[in-house]
C-alpha cells in the first residue's frame, strides 16, 4: 500500500523559509517511513538566481513540481495556480495539502484542494492586521475559512480563529517555522562575508527593506523616504537590498543618482537568506514594511521600525523588538532620529522572544499531522 502523500506549496520567497523546516522534519527516517512529502513551487515569484540561493541556503530539495505561473495581476496569478495545481492534485492524489503564509499561491492552492475534497492545513494561520485593503489580509481570511487544520504562530492567531468559529479541536499553537529556519541558518550566517564585502561593520549600519506599493510606488512618499535615509547616513551607514520594483521606481523618480552620490548609502541586489540574515543580526536597527522581518528581528533581539499602521503579527510589538511607525514623514523622521540615538521602545517592556519560537515548530506540526490529520 503506498504511503500517504503530503504536498507543501511554495510561491514566494518567504514561503521557502516556512516550508524548509517542515521538509527536514518529514525527511527524518522514522517519519519518511510513514509518509511521503513533496514540494510544489508555483513560480509566483521566480528569479532563478534567488530561488537557487534560497534552496541552497535552506538545504531544500528541488521541487517535485514547478508550475511556472510567473507574474501578473492578483486574479491572473490566482487563476493560473488553480489551473496548474489542479493537474498536480489529480495526478498525485495527495492525502493532505500544506499551505503557508498569505500569498496568492496560498489561497489558490487552498481553493483548488478543498474543491477536490483534499484536506488542507494552513501553517501560520489566524494572523490578522484588520486592514482589508491589504491583499494578504484577504488571502489569510479566505484560506483560514476553507482550511481543515490551523497551525498558529502566536496567541493572537488562536484568538482570531476562535472568534471566527474555527473548530477548536483542529487548531494548534505550535510556534513559528520561520524561526526554525532562522535557527537552522544562524551558523552559516555567522560565517557570511557579506559585511566586509559591503564595507560595513557590525552595529554601524541600518538595514532597510521596502516593497509595499504605498511606500515605493508613490513618488512623493519614496522621495521623502529616500531623503530621510540619506539624512540618516550622518549617524550610520544604510544598507538597502532593493526589491526589483523599488529599484525601478527609484530610477523612474530620479532618485538613484542622489543615492549614488552618498558612499554611506549602500544599495545592493536582493540577498540570499544566509547573507540577509547576517545583515539583519548585525544591524544597529532595521527599517522595513515586511511581515516576516518583524518576526526575525524579534527572534534576534534587533530593533525594528515597521513602516505600517497595522501589523498582523502583534506579538512582535507586544513582546518583541518591533515598533509600528505610521508612514508619515513626521513619524518616520522622529523614529529614525530616536533609533540613531539608541532610543526604541517608549514603554517599560523588556523585549523577549515569544513562546514556542524555539526552532522546533516544524517537529510539532509533523507530530500532529501524523497523529491527527492523517487518521481522520
Amino acid at each position: 500500500m503506498p504511503k500517504p502523500l503530503i504536498l507543501s506549496i511554495v510561491g514566494a520567497r518567504p514561503n521557502f523559509m516556512k516550508v524548509a523546516p517542515l521538509h527536514r522534519a518529514f525527511a527524518k527516517p522514522d517519519v519518511a517511513a510513514l509518509v511521503e512529502h513533496r514540494i510544489v513551487h508555483t513560480g509566483q515569484h521566480y528569479d532563478a538566481a534567488m530561488s537557487d540561493a534560497f534552496f541552497r541556503d535552506l538545504e531544500m530539495p528541488a521541487p517535485a513540481y514547478f508550475l511556472g505561473v510567473g507574474s501578473g495581476s492578483h486574479a491572473e496569478q490566482t487563476a493560473k495556480v488553480m489551473i496548474e495545481f489542479e493537474k498536480v492534485c489529480l495526478e498525485a492524489k495527495p492525502a493532505l495539502v500544506l499551505v503557508v503564509g498569505d500569498v496568492n499561491s496560498t489561497i489558490a492552492a487552498t481553493l483548488t484542494a478543498t474543491k477536490l475534497g483534499i484536506p488542507v492545513a494552513h501553517v501560520e494561520a489566524g494572523l490578522r492586521s484588520g486592514d482589508r485593503t491589504m491583499p494578504e489580509e484577504l488571502n489569510r481570511i479566505a484560506t483560514d475559512a476553507l482550511s481543515d487544520y490551523a497551525f498558529v504562530t502566536e496567541q493572537s492567531g488562536v484568538d482570531n480563529l476562535l472568534r471566527e468559529n474555527f473548530r477548536k479541536e483542529r487548531l494548534y499553537l505550535v510556534g513559528n517555522t520561520m524561526i526554525d529556519s532562522l535557527h537552522f541558518a544562524l551558523p552559516k550566517a555567522r560565517q557570511s562575508t557579506i559585511l566586509p564585502e559591503l564595507g560595513v561593520a557590525p552595529k554601524e549600519y541600518a538595514l532597510v527593506t521596502l516593497h509595499r506599493p504605498s511606500n515605493v510606488d508613490d513618488a512623493v512618499q519614496l522621495q521623502a523616504l529616500t531623503e530621510m535615509l540619506l539624512d540618516a547616513t550622518s549617524g550610520c551607514a544604510v544598507v538597502f537590498p532593493v526589491h526589483p520594483r523599488t529599484r525601478k521606481n527609484l530610477e523612474r523618480f530620479g532618485l538613484l543618482e542622489r543615492i549614488a552620490q552618498n558612499p554611506r548609502f549602500i544599495l545592493t541586489e536582493p540577498q540570499g537568506y544566509v547573507n540577509f540574515l547576517a545583515l539583519m543580526m548585525n544591524a544597529r536597527f532595521v527599517m522595513t514594511d515586511s511581515g516576516g522581518v518583524q518576526e526575525e528581528t524579534t527572534a534576534l533581539g534587533v530593533p525594528c521600525l515597521t513602516l505600517r499602521t497595522t501589523t498582523e503579527r502583534p506579538v512582535t510589538s507586544e513582546l518583541g523588538t518591533n515598533i509600528l511607525v505610521p508612514p508619515t514623514q513626521e513619524n518616520i523622521h522622529a523614529a529614525l532620529r530616536n533609533a540613531l540615538n539608541g532610543v526604541f521602545r517608549q514603554d517599560s517592556v523588556q523585549p523577549s522572544v515569544p513562546p514556542l519560537w524555539d526552532g522546533k515548530a516544524a517537529e510539532r506540526i509533523v507530530t500532529i499531522i501524523l497523529r491527527e490529520c492523517l487518521s481522520q
